[in-house]
């Protein structure tokens, strides 16, 4: 009797992707702030919005909540996100 391996992988599905290139600085971008709907989710966002627009010069912010923590956000509030410059996907407890 031999021992036998097997490989819990999965072969790659799709086009490869590609990182985006980094922003020069964040003065005059948009940032996305995707909320993941936990109770200390909002307060902080409220926290980072106010250093970002503040001490960086962020000109405006989408703020999206998800409906549910569990699950990943619906392609609607993606969307609307792709308008972003940068995206902040976060959790608070």
């Amino acid at each position: 009797m031999g021992l036998r391996v097997l490989d819990p992988r999965l072969d790659a599905e799709g086009d490869a992707m590609t990182l985006a290139m980094p922003l020069r600085g964040l003065g005059g971008t948009i940032v996305g702030l995707l909320d993941n709907s936990k109770i200390g989710t909002a307060g902080f966002y409220d926290h980072v919005q106010r250093i970002l627009a503040s001490r960086y010069g962020v000109r405006e912010f989408i703020r999206r909540r998800k409906p549910d923590s569990s699950r990943p956000a619906p392609a609607e509030i993606l969307g609307e996100l792709s308008g972003a410059d940068a995206i902040i996907s976060a959790i608070g407890d």
